[in-house]
């Protein structure tokens, strides 16, 4: 009767660990599914997939799985498929901040560009307008007239008086010979003075009034300012020796260094116009007379040469003048301002903006610039806007540097960068000298969770009225490998 009763409780002991086996299985498959719909869901956020994840202070760094950040005490994030940093291509700015970025637009438009060359010259002396004052024979110097370096005489008149014993001998042997009424040695006399020198109005004078005349003056034959002036009275001279120099003072020149790409506007005989800060609102005009041969190989530039009436002396050498050289015309053609042109080195790049707060980087083709304008051969097309102020923030703000760097013709698997005001909300740990540490929750704009953090400060008095312990709302912008605050703002003070 006791085998029953055994055969009952075994029974029930095998049944209760088949229940439980079977309880355990089903509850580890719900388990399994369950986890697995987790690892599903994780890897998909409405429809799209997870690409990698990363951490957003070191997005550069990529993980196949989630996890926790190696870098920072805080969870990776996901990055999904066709979310911001997927294929499209340009750089998005926040119409919030645009206006603090300064970033101005200007329209691509075709016209007509006055070919003109502005440059800055110098008055110069005149160095086609000089007389070499001399000596045409030996002679001891009877006097100076009152001048002196830098005088400015008028033609006609005279500089020193020279004694010159071999004139006097010539000219008595000449009377002699005229007196004597022999017309051959009288002729053979009158060539004599001619080869010492003699000018034939002093030959005249002579036959006029039958004198001699030992002592001659030397006079200026032109309008100009004495350059040098080298005798004195009692002093020998020898023939040929220069007694002064004379610059004539009209016409002047101006001198001026041009780019030698801007060469090609400077022609000889072309028209051009100048200002000087001496007699402000006057205009004055000349001519370009020379175009030197050789370019300076340590600045690049090439000397042209105007030529300016003068009277008055109103222009002195040594002024400084603003010349403008016009070229002509060329159009119509394309253009833009020439600010809007990024000249890497490599390529020529404009920012050119799409109309929906998204700025695309474009190569083009350029050609001559002038008045501040640049023809633009080939990239863009009439009617188009592209950036004209603030392309530079532009590319320090959004990593540009890094986008032009894929660029190889249309550059079409480009990324977008955006540029926006992250905010959060937190609590101040600490300031330092141009940074700010805050204990802040989840900001969703950026991906990131609650953490820790230290912030640059985009100027230091943001935190001039703010302490340890403060909470703060905060609005701070990615800039390369940094955030930086840009607005901050008190909501409760810290006890």
């Amino acid at each position: 009767m006791k085998k029953p009763i055994f055969r009952a409780g075994l029974l029930a002991i095998i049944a209760t660990a088949l229940g439980a086996s079977i309880g355990y299985w089903y509850a580890l498959q719900n388990n399994t599914a369950h986890k697995n719909s987790s690892a599903t869901s994780m890897n998909m956020q409405n429809g799209r997939k997870a690409l990698y994840w990363y951490d957003p202070m070191k997005p550069d760094q990529h993980f196949d799985k989630p996890g926790k950040s190696p870098f920072m005490d805080m969870p990776l994030v996901p990055k999904y498929a066709g979310g911001a940093g997927g294929s499209q291509s340009g750089v998005r700015i926040n119409p919030n901040i645009r206006q603090n970025l300064g970033i101005r637009l200007a329209l691509v438009e075709r016209g007509v560009l006055s070919q003109s060359l502005d440059a800055a010259a110098n008055v110069v002396f005149n160095d086609r307008d000089v007389a070499i004052l001399q000596a045409r024979s030996a002679g001891f110097v009877e006097r100076v007239y009152a001048r002196a370096p830098g005088d400015v005489i008028s033609r006609g008149s005279p500089i020193v008086d020279l004694l010159m014993p071999e004139w006097a001998g010539a000219q008595t042997e000449y009377l002699a010979m005229l007196g004597a009424k022999d017309g051959d040695l009288a002729a053979a006399a009158k060539a004599r003075l001619k080869l010492l020198g003699m000018p034939n109005d002093l030959i005249a004078r002579i036959e006029k009034t039958g004198k001699i005349y030992p002592v001659v003056t030397v006079s200026t034959p032109l309008h100009g300012v004495i350059q040098s002036l080298d005798v004195r009275e009692g002093m020998a001279v020898p023939a040929g020796a220069t007694l002064a120099r004379v610059n004539g003072l009209d016409p002047v020149w101006l001198e001026a260094e041009i780019p030698e790409a801007q060469g090609s506007l400077a022609e000889v005989g072309r028209r051009m116009e100048a200002r000087l800060p001496a007699y402000p609102g006057e205009l004055f005009r000349g001519r370009v007379i020379a175009v030197l041969p050789q370019a300076s190989s340590d600045t690049r530039t090439i000397r042209v040469r105007m030529e300016l009436p003068n009277p008055g002396d109103r222009l002195k050498p040594g002024m400084f003048a603003q010349v403008k050289l016009e070229a002509g015309k060329i159009g119509p053609v394309l253009l833009v301002p020439s600010e809007a042109v990024i000249h890497t080195g490599l390529r020529n790049i404009v920012i050119l903006a799409q109309g929906d707060g998204t700025f695309q980087p474009v190569k083009v083709e350029t050609d001559l610039e002038a008045g501040g304008r640049t023809i633009i051969l080939k990239g863009l097309a009439e009617g188009q806007k592209v950036v004209s102020s603030g392309q530079f923030l532009i590319d320090s703000e959004a990593s540009l540097n890094g986008v032009l760097a894929k660029m190889g013709g249309n550059a079409p698997d480009m990324k977008m960068h955006d540029i926006k005001l992250h905010e959060g909300t937190g609590v101040v740990e600490s300031i330092g000298a141009g940074d700010i540490t805050i204990s802040h929750g989840p900001i969703p704009s950026i991906e990131w969770g609650a953490m820790t953090m230290t912030f640059a400060l985009a100027k230091p008095e943001l935190a001039a009225s703010i302490k340890q312990g403060d909470e703060v709302h905060f609005g701070f912008m990615q800039h390369k490998d940094r955030y930086v605050i840009q607005t901050l703002e008190k909501i409760r003070s810290g006890k």
